[in-house]
């Protein structure tokens, strides 16, 4: 089991996203809770350097997490629009 933490301001932007998307989220935490950082069967998830990965939760809205080797903390970053996506 690892430990999934999102920052105060990721919960609120998240709030303001269309319900699918948070139920996306919501399902996307479960899975890194469960099966760690690396989520290959999440749409375009990929490695972004320096223990950092993404994926996208819709077309249009995408979540990034770093992980650091040889714990079991996981901290989401982002949560919104792959436009404004930080990579």
């Amino acid at each position: 089991m690892f430990t999934v933490k999102v920052k105060r301001k990721i919960a609120r932007d998240l709030a303001q996203l269309p319900p699918a998307v948070q139920n996306r989220f919501r399902a996307l935490v479960v899975d890194l809770e469960q099966s760690g950082a690396r989520q290959t069967d999440w749409a375009n998830f990929s490695a972004l350097g320096n223990n950092r990965y993404h994926c996208h939760l819709t077309y249009r809205y995408v979540a990034c997490w770093t992980f650091t080797k040889g714990t079991i903390d996981i901290e989401v970053y982002y949560v919104g629009s792959r436009e404004s996506a930080p990579y």
